[in-house]
């Protein structure tokens, strides 16, 4: 059944032009880069460290729950090896299948976005979550459900990691208030030295 969905979007929906297109889309979440760049880029930044902290723990939940928890114990079979005709675009993972981890890492950090920032930038991240999601299916590297777990655990993981993250940034600030300033305390202090 679900290998049928597979070979309808290969057969029905699979365009020349829009090819490349969906293959970089989902180029994007290799590794989940561009979700560990958001994530790195929020916690530099100390007017959006505590949203950078809560999108962290959703990253990591994510790849312990998903990628090394998840995967490994039920070690499903990519369905481009299972599905006859079944022709796979782009970088062909080697990996097991089930849940998408593309999937689970952009609903992870995108939900924490649109939950704690405002929609227009909110709105903009979780679309491209469900761009990266539907991509999976459309270069032919996971079955339906497989997207649809990933999805669940990834929307899961944001919660989880937005209680933990806002623990522990109030924590360890409240200890060491410089933490939620840094690194521009220290040029601020070091221009006043220099002016003094």
């Amino acid at each position: 059944m679900e290998g049928n969905i597979l070979l309808f979007i290969q057969d029905n929906i699979r365009q020349p032009w829009l090819n490349p297109i969906m293959v970089g889309i989902t180029s994007l979440a290799d590794s989940g880069l561009i979700w560990a760049v958001v994530c790195f880029t929020l916690f530099l930044i100390p007017k959006t460290r505590k949203l950078g902290t809560m999108c962290c723990f959703a990253f990591l939940f994510m790849v312990i729950l998903n990628n090394l928890t998840i995967k490994m114990i039920v070690d499903r079979t990519r369905p481009f090896v299972v599905v006859k005709n079944l022709v796979p675009l782009g970088r062909i993972p080697s990996d097991s299948s089930f849940p998408s981890g593309h999937t689970a890492s952009s609903f992870a950090v995108a939900t924490v976005i649109l939950c704690r920032t405002k929609l227009r930038i909110g709105i903009p991240c979780m679309i491209l979550a469900v761009l990266i999601s539907l991509s999976r299916l459309y270069v032919g590297v996971h079955y339906p459900t497989d997207v649809l777990v990933g999805f669940v655990v990834g929307i899961l993981c944001a919660f989880i990691g937005m209680r933990v993250g806002k623990f522990a940034y109030t924590k360890v600030t409240g200890k060491f208030p410089v933490l939620a300033k840094f690194p521009f305390c220290w040029r601020k202090e070091k221009s006043e030295v220099s002016e003094s």
